[in-house]
């Protein structure tokens, strides 16, 4: 018996599955979140196409440093490693799946990967392939190579 499902467009071309409510509303509070806090040091973009090892990614939020609006000189993909990548886990996505796309990411030259698992409220802070810090219920997060620093009931709520 064929138990394979048909991908939809979305996960055709961005390589991952369609994001769920969960996941649509904590992308939304961290792409606000960073671009109040932090968005004169940093542009932060969310599902734009990145090329990693020579294939295109769409990371949920990439955190770049901060760049002009240009009118007339657009990009539909980035050559350049953004400075951190954050993926957010959707109901059917594979954890392990998210853990080794942060290889690719280092390998790239990413500083700063956080993986994102709302059901759990929690937030994985990767600095190498295997070197993280969990933040988890009440806990502020802290990124000390982004220098970053949130709230995490803000993530969640």
């Amino acid at each position: 018996m064929d138990t394979a499902v048909a991908k939809s467009e979305y996960e055709l071309e961005r390589d991952k599955p369609v994001p769920s409510k969960n996941h649509a509303i904590v992308q939304g509070n961290l792409h606000f979140l960073l671009r109040s806090a932090y968005g004169n040091r940093f542009r932060v973009l969310p599902e734009i196409s990145i090329v990693v090892s020579s294939k295109e990614k769409v990371p949920d939020i990439a955190i770049y440093p901060s760049m002009e609006f240009t009118p007339g000189e657009d990009e539909t993909r980035l050559e350049n490693a953004p400075l951190g990548v954050i993926e957010i886990l959707s109901p059917p996505q594979s954890l392990t799946e998210l853990i080794a796309k942060s290889t690719a990411y280092f390998e790239a030259g990413v500083l700063s990967y956080w993986l994102v698992l709302p059901g759990l409220r929690s937030v994985y802070v990767f600095k190498a392939p295997g070197e993280y810090e969990l933040f988890a219920k009440e806990d502020k997060l802290e990124d000390p190579r982004l220098e970053v620093e949130l709230e995490l009931k803000d993530i969640f709520k």
